[in-house]
Parts: C-alpha cells; sequence; structure tokens
C-alpha cells in the first residue's frame, strides 16, 4: 500500500498511458526495406536521438521527431525520407491507451485529481487525453513549459501553475530517464514506476513499482 494522499497524481503521457508507437511504426515502414539487424539498429538510434533533441532549447516537436529520424537515419546508413519522418510525427494524436488505462484512471478519479505532465505539442495532446477516457484536472505540455523532460523547468512550470510543492504529488511514468530520475532530483518523494518494458527498474530512485494503472489504484486503496 501506498501510505501517502496526494493533492495530485501527475502522469506522464506517452508510453505511461498511450501506447506509443515510433518504434512499431518504424518497423512498419522499414521492415520491407532493411534486415532485422538494421531495423532494430534504426529503432535504437531514433529512441536515443528523440531523448537527445530535448535535452537543449524548446523546439516544436516536429522538429524533435523529425530532427532525431534524420540523425538515427544517418548513423545507420539509410536513406532519410522526410515523408516518414512526417507521417510518423502526424500519427500521434491517433494514438490511443494502453489496454489497462481506462479502468485504472476511472478508479483513480473518483478520489484524486488527475494531472498530466507530457513531452507534447498542444495541437497534438488533446486527441490522446480524449481516449482516455478520465477527467484530468490538467493537462501541461513542453510546449507550454518551453521545456521538455528530462529537464526540470517542465516540472517546475507544473508545480507552479497547480500551486503545489514537490511533496504534495505523486507522479506516475513508465520511464526513469525521461520521468523519475528527474522527479527524484527535484524532491518528488513519492513515485510510481509502470514497469512496461520499456527501461530496466532501478530501485535507487525510491519509488512503487507497479504493472499497470489498476495496480496502482490498488496500492492507494482503490
Amino acid at each position: 500500500m501506498i501510505e501517502f494522499e496526494p493533492k495530485y497524481i501527475t502522469f506522464d503521457c506517452y508510453g505511461t498511458l498511450i501506447r506509443f508507437r515510433m518504434a512499431d511504426m518504424t518497423r512498419e515502414l522499414y521492415g520491407k526495406e532493411l534486415d532485422s539487424a538494421r531495423l532494430e539498429s534504426l529503432v535504437s538510434a531514433f529512441a536515443g536521438y528523440r531523448r537527445d533533441e530535448v535535452l537543449g532549447a524548446w523546439k516544436p516537436y516536429r522538429d524533435v521527431v523529425v530532427n532525431a529520424f534524420r540523425r538515427a537515419c544517418k548513423r545507420v546508413g539509410v536513406p532519410f525520407d522526410a515523408a516518414k519522418a512526417e507521417s510518423i510525427y502526424l500519427a500521434v494524436p491517433t494514438w490511443g491507451p494502453h489496454p489497462d488505462v481506462p479502468e485504472g484512471l476511472s478508479r483513480l478519479a473518483t478520489k484524486y485529481k488527475l494531472v498530466i505532465l507530457s513531452n507534447a505539442s498542444d495541437d497534438q495532446i488533446q486527441s490522446n487525453v480524449d481516449k482516455l477516457g478520465a477527467p484530468f484536472h490538467a493537462v501541461f505540455t513542453a510546449q507550454q513549459a518551453q521545456s521538455y523532460k528530462p529537464r526540470m523547468q517542465g516540472f517546475e512550470y507544473m508545480f507552479d501553475k497547480l500551486d503545489c510543492n514537490p511533496e504534495d504529488v505523486l507522479h506516475v511514468s513508465s520511464s526513469l530517464r525521461y520521468d523519475l530520475m528527474t522527479a527524484h532530483d527535484l524532491g518528488i518523494r513519492h513515485k510510481a514506476f509502470v514497469n512496461r518494458g520499456h527501461e530496466p527498474s532501478t530501485p535507487y530512485y525510491e519509488y512503487h513499482e507497479v504493472t499497470d494503472i489498476p495496480h496502482l489504484a490498488s496500492l492507494l486503496g482503490l
């Protein structure tokens, strides 16, 4: 059980709540062109360059995706196709939740104020949020904060807008590197790691590990 009553439960969105399909789409777009080893190298490089692209000054999310894909193609030796990169970005609003999410969020929403802090653009995020099937008190984006996670500025923006402190929230994410390491450094004591297989568990960062969102609701007594 989680012996804590948060003022807000704050969530990462893509990967944690929404099924993040950039790796899937890369495999669909290049599966017939590349052997399996080069294809997986492209998938891995694309993920790595997306992380690198968000570490500097804010830029539109489209640029993050397209720049990362261009760099990944160069690294792996694959011709860059701007139309394919654009198609990945444009698909983001069509993605829906992991199967467990609507039930888990509905249970949590009976007691808690739910908030999203996402590395998203304003013109895409609401379509994804609408598919989650639960009410959200607030949705904050990197575009609003002018900063992407794992940088701290987005979290600070969220705290300012909510008029709360790090110790007031339970932050939930499936990513240590984007969310929970930064949350730890900011003094967010109460964290939950949704283990969706993206990254290995790293207990040093002191979180409750859960298999899905209903598991989190159960730990909170719901």
